[in-house]
């Protein structure tokens, strides 16, 4: 991850998928389908983080909004990863109502169980977030923390967009990125992790 905490292959792709959203705007298929790959693995990630298995449901309800309303997207690939992942939450949030029931984690696979010991740091950690048995664990946080980290670390959004998605100040999803990492860090046995963390934020979550 970079200094501010936005992963470094995500920011890569945004260039690519800029361009690939203003053709698509002008009616190209194929740059839609070049940026549903770059963006799809990340959304199903946060989504599967809000709803577990039915993620590939919700977001393909998501998908389709986002197709339809393509033409009104304004902005560049960041924009449109925030974008994308508001839309995904309010689908995620609309089959929470319907359900009326909240996601609940299933047992570890061992992949996780699997990860370095004492020596890890939060790298580490957030490497083992694109796993669909981490995100289970990310499912146990309180909320605010687990959205907080899907949408930093899955989607890649800096702090400004995911607080524009969850409509929050930056500096509280900041704080709620961290307490949420260092959670996971302690539930992985990562105790060697280490992190400078807003210390001086003072928002509550």
């Amino acid at each position: 991850m970079g200094q501010r905490g936005e992963p470094r292959r995500v920011q890569a792709y945004d260039g690519e998928l800029g361009a690939a959203v203003a053709r698509a705007q002008r009616g190209d298929e194929a740059a839609f389908a070049v940026a549903y790959r770059l963006v799809q693995p990340g959304l199903l990630g946060y989504v599967r983080g809000l709803v577990g298995d039915d993620a590939e449901d919700v977001a393909a309800e998501a998908w389709l909004e986002i197709a339809r309303d393509l033409r009104r997207f304004k902005g560049d690939g960041a924009g449109f990863r925030g974008w994308t992942a508001t839309i995904a939450r309010h689908r995620a949030l609309d089959h929470l109502r319907r359900q009326k029931v909240r996601p609940r984690p299933t047992a570890l696979e061992q992949d996780v169980l699997d990860l370095p010991g004492p020596h890890s740091t939060h790298d580490q950690v957030l490497e083992t977030l694109s796993t669909r048995a981490a995100l289970t664990l990310v499912a146990g946080l309180p909320r605010d923390q687990a959205e907080a980290v899907l949408l930093r670390v899955v989607v890649g959004l800096d702090g400004p967009s995911a607080a524009r998605v969850l409509g929050k100040r930056p500096g509280a999803v900041r704080t709620a990125t961290y307490r949420g990492l260092k959670r996971l860090a302690r539930q992985l046995g990562a105790d060697g992790v280490t992190d400078d963390g807003p210390r001086t934020l003072g928002e509550s979550t």
